[in-house]
C-alpha cells in the first residue's frame, strides 16, 4: 500500500474530498440519458463481421491515449486539470487551490483517422497529433483479436530561452512521439491495452542523456455499470538514461473513475504526474508513487457534431 495511506488524517481528508466529488458526478449521472453500448454478443450483421465498439469510452484512458478515435465529423473539446499535491492538507484544499490546465480541440476526419491540437500551461507547450486506426477487433467471419492504432505527435515548447543572447535553434524546442496502441475488449466489463511508445527530444540537458526514449504503456478499463468505469494506466520507461542531472524522475501511474453523461465524459483520477502530454508525463514525472507525491486530476470532454 502507498505510504501516504498510513497517515490516517490525510486519508480521512482525502476520502471526504473524493466522496464529495463522486457524489457531484453521480448527481449528474442520474439526470443523463441512457447510452446503449453495442455488445460483442449482439446479432451478427449481414456480412458476418462484428466489430468491437467502445473498448474504452474516451480517446484517453487517463493521461495517455486509448485506441479510440473521434467518429467522422465529430469535434471533441477537452479541458484537463492537474492539481497540487494532496498531502498539502486542508489549507491548500488538498491541492485543489493549485491547478495546471490544458485545452484541446480534436476532430474525426474519418472513422479511421483523427487530428488534434492542444495548448498546455506546462512549458507553454503546443502539440499537434494525428491518430489512425489500423485494425479493429472483430469476430464472426473475420476474426481479429485486437484493435491496433497509431499515434504521431509533435510538441513545441513555448517558454522563453534561458539565454536569449546565444544562438538558439527553433528545432531545440521540438519533440516527437510515435506510439502503437494495441487494445482488446474481453467482454462488456474488461478491456486491456498495451502501448509501446517512442519519444524523441531534439535537445537534451547533457551529451550523456538519450535523445530517444522508449516506454511501454499498460492500461485497463473495468466497467462497473452502464455509464461508469474504473481506469488505470502505468508507463514504465525502458531507456537506461533519462536526465543525468536529475535522478528524481519516476514512472507515471494513474488510477481513475470515469463517468459518461449525455455528450460529456468526466474522468477523476489520482496520479503521480502533473504532465498532460506524452513527453511530459512519460519522461518528466517527478512524483514518487509510493510516497505522498500524488495529485488529483480531472479531464472533461464535450463532443459536438459538425456533420
Amino acid at each position: 500500500m502507498f505510504s501516504f495511506m498510513k497517515n490516517s488524517n490525510t486519508m480521512t481528508y482525502l476520502n471526504n474530498l473524493i466522496s464529495i466529488l463522486l457524489l457531484s458526478f453521480l448527481c449528474t449521472l442520474t439526470q443523463a440519458q441512457q447510452v446503449n453500448d453495442i455488445n460483442l454478443n449482439d446479432s451478427i450483421p449481414s456480412n458476418g463481421i462484428h466489430y468491437a465498439t467502445k473498448t474504452f469510452e474516451s480517446t484517453r484512458v487517463l493521461n495517455g491515449h486509448s485506441n479510440e478515435l473521434m467518429p467522422e465529423g465529430q469535434l471533441d473539446f477537452r479541458i484537463e486539470h492537474r492539481f497540487g499535491l494532496i498531502n498539502q492538507g486542508s489549507y491548500e484544499f488538498y491541492g485543489l487551490d493549485q491547478a495546471l490546465i490544458k485545452f484541446a480541440l480534436e476532430y474525426g476526419i474519418k472513422d479511421w483517422a483523427m487530428v488534434g491540437i492542444n495548448r498546455c500551461v506546462i512549458d507553454k507547450m503546443v502539440s499537434g497529433f494525428a491518430k489512425f486506426s489500423l485494425l479493429k477487433q472483430s469476430s464472426g467471419t473475420k476474426i481479429i483479436p485486437v484493435s491496433a492504432t497509431v499515434l504521431l505527435e509533435t510538441s513545441i515548447i513555448g517558454t522563453k530561452w534561458d539565454n536569449p543572447d546565444q544562438k538558439n535553434a527553433f528545432s531545440s524546442r521540438v519533440s516527437y512521439v510515435g506510439q502503437l496502441i494495441l487494445a482488446r475488449k474481453f467482454n462488456e466489463h474488461l478491456s486491456l491495452m498495451l502501448a509501446p511508445v517512442w519519444i524523441h527530444r531534439n535537445l537534451v540537458p547533457t551529451t550523456t542523456d538519450n535523445k530517444d526514449m522508449f516506454a511501454l504503456g499498460v492500461a485497463s478499463r473495468y466497467k462497473i455499470f452502464s455509464m461508469a468505469s474504473l481506469n488505470a494506466e502505468y508507463y514504465p520507461v525502458l531507456s537506461q538514461s533519462w536526465d543525468h542531472q536529475n535522478t528524481s524522475f519516476r514512472n507515471a501511474l494513474s488510477f481513475g473513475f470515469e463517468i459518461e453523461t449525455d455528450g460529456h465524459i468526466f474522468q477523476l483520477m489520482v496520479t503521480n504526474s502533473v504532465g498532460m502530454n506524452e513527453k511530459s508525463f512519460i519522461t518528466e514525472t517527478m512524483g514518487n508513487k509510493w510516497k505522498d507525491d500524488l495529485h488529483l486530476g480531472l479531464n472533461i470532454s464535450r463532443s459536438f457534431s459538425l456533420k
